[in-house]
């Protein structure tokens, strides 16, 4: 591998477990904000309630029986995949060690506009190291390439049904649940070009996931659910 091929590599690297990081840190910090959790926390959190474990380690519990649905789907899991599933829960976990509840609405609410932001930030930083879709986004491209349904069709279910079941599990659902909704596909747009890498040396192909089935930059199109998919994390 090159110098430059080794530099790429690196910030690739740094992007994936930062950006997975600062994901579980966003997450910690809107549950602190205490109005609303993303669709997949309140899922976290209402199976955490009733199973007496962290909502870190409900994430990571979910996020590997959601790799287990791959298998029928012939997906294949890249390093991203894995991490994806381990830090995320871990980060969550060490954010609400450390960070107190605020007690003001006017604390929590800036509070909850600034987690989700930073999960966009978190989102733009770790897809854009291509190190293969996070447990949640593989199952989606996999049931959109298995039915032939649209990927915001798909995603749009999944959704609801992670909701719903965390709902009736105890999750919270509230004005954050909707904000999210509504900001984390264009606040991750925006980042994900912010974020965008330039093309990788051919020497680099293997490193960026092509070998889990996502070409690197400058070779042969995505497929469109690829293309699609940050339109909707």
């Amino acid at each position: 591998m090159s110098a430059s091929g080794g530099l790429l590599l690196a910030r690739r690297l740094l992007m994936l477990y930062g950006g997975l990081v600062l994901y579980g840190v966003s997450a910690g910090l809107q549950l602190r904000a205490g109005l609303g959790l993303a669709p997949w926390d309140v899922l976290n959190q209402g199976v955490a309630r009733h199973a007496g474990i962290s909502i870190g380690a409900a994430s990571i519990a979910i996020g590997a029986l959601v790799l287990l649905l791959w298998i029928p789907l012939r997906q294949r899991p890249g390093l991203g995949t894995i991490s994806n599933v381990l830090v995320i829960g871990l980060a969550l976990d060490a954010t609400l060690t450390l960070a107190p509840a605020p007690a003001s609405l006017w604390a929590r609410i800036p509070l909850l506009a600034f987690s989700v932001v930073l999960c966009s930030v978190a989102t733009g930083l770790y897809i854009s190291a291509r190190f293969g879709p996070g447990p949640r986004d593989g199952l989606m491209t996999g049931l959109h390439r298995r039915t032939g349904r649209s990927v915001r069709l798909v995603r749009t279910c999944i959704e609801i049904v992670v909701l719903a079941t965390g709902f009736l599990l105890g999750g919270s659902v509230g004005a954050g649940t909707v904000l999210y909704a509504l900001a984390i596909g264009p606040l991750s747009q925006f980042f994900l070009r912010f974020f965008a890498l330039p093309q990788a040396a051919p020497s680099a192909v293997v490193a960026s996931g092509a070998a889990h089935g996502t070409p690197a930059p400058g070779t042969a199109p995505e497929p469109a659910a690829a293309r699609e998919l940050p339109d909707l994390v």
